[in-house]
């Protein structure tokens, strides 16, 4: 996301333009909401149903792979041009 996509999407968001005269305050709350973001996504993969609960050795490989999809996503950075 890069700067000029947030300040678009406060435009659209229709926020009052004394928001947008302060561009450090406004990427600093899209970070907020990108973290936000970032963590419930982590917790829907974390949440996901074994597709082979009854066979122990791929239940396992499953367990393994979301817990490091969940991993990725809670380190994904958030950088902006």
């Amino acid at each position: 996301m890069t700067k000029d996509e947030i300040y678009k999407m406060a435009q659209k968001a229709n926020l009052p333009a004394c928001h947008l005269t302060h561009p450090k305050a406004l990427e600093r709350f899209a970070i907020l909401v990108a973290k936000q973001q970032r963590e419930e996504d982590a917790k829907l993969v974390e949440n996901m149903t074994l597709e082979w609960p009854d066979q122990p050795e791929f239940a396992q490989v499953e367990r393994t792979t979301i817990q490091d999809c969940a991993k990725i996503i809670r380190q994904r950075v958030v950088t902006y041009d």
